[in-house]
């Protein structure tokens, strides 16, 4: 039964989709079987992956409306790499208008639960990659997620916002999904040579204590060109610092969900 992981930041540009790319990515290095969901209308995960966004049929769009089975929208990516054990359902564009649509549903925040629960069984793992805003498709994945991984970028202005992705959180728990966990709050570009980075990774392990990853995300020129060449860092460039700290959190991961070690 696959653990549901969304990762969740409404500030754009901390690397949420770098995140679920990569660490679904090293997950599967691992042997573990890992579905991304992508619902972020940008669809750059789905592009990240290869995924030629402007030719899908059906997309995760089509799922929430319930055009579609989850099912019909997975695709399996590199079968031939990583076990073949990396699997991905795309979005695009349609994506923008499914929440002017979804209000015509009953349950409507319960619609990407509800599609999840169909496959659940088929994998390790299932993360799901949200859009940089706390809207009703995000209200879907945090209601259909066990936990939320949380990116926060090593810069000035980190810790804005953290507070009403918070109240959300708990909102979420009181209303829809009492289960929801923090699985963790992940430093990301983190630069050695800039005491800010510092300053903030220091603030963000004194306030959040052991909820911090201690995989830090370093700034990786890899990591931002590894996406125009539609494969994730591990495939793209393995030595590179980034894919080893992917590699890293998704070990990080598996020793605090299973006591595994890569």
């Amino acid at each position: 039964m696959a653990k549901v992981i969304c990762v969740v930041n409404q500030k754009g540009g901390v690397g949420k989709t770098t995140t679920v790319v990569n660490l679904s990515a090293s997950l599967a290095a691992a042997h573990k079987k890992t579905l991304f969901i992508d619902f972020d209308p940008q669809g750059n995960a789905s592009s990240g992956v290869g995924v030629d966004k402007e030719e899908l049929e059906l997309s995760i769009y089509n799922v929430i409306l319930g055009e579609a089975s989850l099912e019909e929208t997975i695709k399996n990516v590199y079968p031939g790499l990583l076990n073949g054990f990396l699997y991905v359902s795309p979005s695009n564009s349609e994506l923008t208008g499914a929440e002017v649509e979804l209000i015509q549903f009953e349950e409507r925040e319960w619609r990407l639960k509800q599609a999840i629960e169909t496959v659940k069984e088929k994998f390790d793992y299932i993360l799901i990659d949200c859009p940089p805003s706390l809207s009703l498709l995000t209200v879907n994945a945090l209601t259909a997620s066990d936990s939320v991984l949380i990116p926060v970028q090593c810069e000035y202005y980190a810790l804005e916002g953290l507070g009403e992705l918070q109240r959300t959180i708990s909102l979420i728990r009181q209303r829809l999904n009492p289960q929801l966990q923090i699985e963790g709050y992940l430093l990301t570009m983190f630069d050695s040579r800039n005491n800010i980075c510092h300053s903030v990774a220091n603030e963000v392990k004194n306030y959040f204590n052991t909820e911090v990853f201690e995989t830090v995300v370093t700034r990786n020129v890899k990591l931002a060109e590894s996406p125009s060449y539609g494969k994730p860092l591990i495939l793209y460039d393995i030595k590179s610092p980034g894919a080893n700290n992917y590699m890293a959190l998704a070990n990080e991961l598996l020793e605090r969900n299973s006591g595994e070690v890569i």
